[in-house]
């Protein structure tokens, strides 16, 4: 597949010719969450075909912003093209791809304050949950706190993040040892946008939670989702 050139001696342009393409950088914002293989990749991105995804890949690789562990078998045509991957190869960002992840975070956060209610086809997948804390992540109201949560959205999506002195980690899966288990259902976003107020989410009973309900005001000041900009009257 030929790369689309801009034609312009431009870093934003040179930028866009590699990551610019329809799915590059939600391939790139999975792999931000952790190394991953090609199936676990599709279950992620379910409405990317898998032709796309794997000339994605390889278009990623050729690039030096992904890189694969594993079998990768020689199509006999080329030797520098890149054979079609098995099921247990394992893609991971390069150093170059993983210096993404700042423009990829600011960027999010610039598309998540647009965002209204979810369309009908709209889906929500772990790294896109896990990526959205470490998006909304408010680092200078981190520091010196050492805080856990878990977060339930059902028994199949479920992730955690541990805040350690303006730092954070988060993942998919659970965390036995969270200081705050938070079923949000589908008010995190209100949340986190300071919409509703964590007393009146406890008070309805749109919100669960075990363990110190105190944690969850702690919860929406390290979590914010700053509003979208207001639109110019003309």
């Amino acid at each position: 597949m030929t790369r689309r050139e801009y034609g312009q001696f431009c870093g934003l342009s040179r930028a866009l010719e590699i990551v610019g393409e329809r799915w590059a950088l939600l391939i790139v914002r999975d792999l931000l969450v952790g190394p991953k293989r090609l199936d676990d990749m599709h279950k992620g991105l379910p409405r990317m075909p898998q032709d796309i995804l794997a000339a994605r890949l390889k278009e990623l690789e050729r690039s030096g912003i992904v890189r694969r562990h594993g079998p990768s078998p020689s199509n006999g045509s080329d030797s520098d093209e890149l054979g079609e991957p098995d099921g247990s190869t394992v893609f991971e960002l390069t150093e170059s791809g993983s210096e993404l992840e700042d423009a990829v975070l600011k960027l999010a956060l610039w598309g998540t304050r647009l965002l209204d209610k979810p369309r009908p086809k709209d889906i929500v997948t772990p790294d896109s949950l896990v990526m959205a804390l470490r998006t909304t992540f408010r680092p200078e109201a981190a520091v010196g706190v050492r805080v856990s949560y878990e977060l339930r959205f059902g028994p199949e999506m479920i992730i955690h993040a541990r805040i350690d002195d303006g730092a954070i980690e988060a993942a998919e899966g659970p965390l036995p040892d969270a200081d705050l288990v938070i079923e949000p259902g589908p008010m995190l976003k209100a949340l986190m946008a300071r919409e509703v107020t964590p007393a009146k989410v406890l008070e309805d009973g749109s919100v669960s939670l075990t363990g110190d309900p105190n944690l969850l005001n702690r919860f929406v000041d390290l979590f914010y989702i700053p509003p979208a900009p207001a639109a110019r009257q003309s």
